[in-house]
């Protein structure tokens, strides 16, 4: 009798496990929190401007967003408005704000804009001289990227995202006070740098993933 009712005991077990008593870990998608698409086919993109820094730092920062854009959004067609400068001057404003957004809808066919800063901070140099007795300049440098979606009619922000890294970056010089970032080739000396920028920030573009 005991081998029976531990045989029973056994079978009940398992039909319970059969039916849903175990816990199942299941992975859900949850949806990006900007969707550019909900806004139009079209969305604006004003050349990042850099604060504390020369170079193409900003510029390089300006692709890497654009192309995480369309990677996320392949019904959207980003134009690309190059240098914010002109609009600062023609809407007063000292940063790209509502101001500038407004002058963009309405000479542009596109319902939204992106605009952002980077900005350098900390900067640590640091040198010496090569094994074949060239001087070089380093330094640790905080970096920081603010970017901004602006409703082209209204003005208003519709989303805003920001991302900092502190890093020692090479090929780098100083002018002045002021930190210069312009190395032969940009993408080599500093794309790691921008790409973890850019990741962090355009990350709301894309889904996320949830094991439950």
């Amino acid at each position: 009798m005991r081998i029976v009712s531990l045989t029973c005991a056994v079978v009940l077990v398992a039909a319970v496990a059969a039916c849903g008593g175990g816990h199942r870990v299941s992975t859900v998608t949850i949806p990006p929190r900007l969707v550019l698409a909900e806004y139009g086919r079209a969305a604006a993109l004003v050349t990042f401007t850099a604060e504390n820094a020369k170079g193409s730092l900003h510029e390089l920062a300006t692709r890497r967003f654009s192309e995480k854009v369309l990677g996320a959004s392949r019904a959207v067609e980003i134009l690309e408005l190059g240098d914010a400068e002109p609009m600062l001057k023609e809407s007063g404003e000292k940063a790209f704000g509502p101001g500038s957004a407004k002058l963009i809808g309405a000479s542009r066919d596109v319902p939204v804009v992106f605009a952002g800063v980077l900005k350098v901070s900390n900067v640590k140099p640091s040198g010496g001289i090569t094994g074949f007795g060239i001087p070089h300049l380093e330094a640790t440098v905080n970096v920081e990227l603010q970017v901004a979606l602006y409703s082209t009619k209204s003005g208003g922000t519709l989303w805003r995202n920001a991302a900092s890294v502190n890093e020692k970056v090479g090929q780098f010089s100083m002018s002045g006070n002021v930190p210069s970032f312009s190395a032969k080739d940009p993408n080599a000396a500093y794309g790691q740098m921008v790409d973890r920028l850019v990741s962090i920030v355009a990350r709301d573009l894309y889904p996320t993933y949830e094991r439950r």
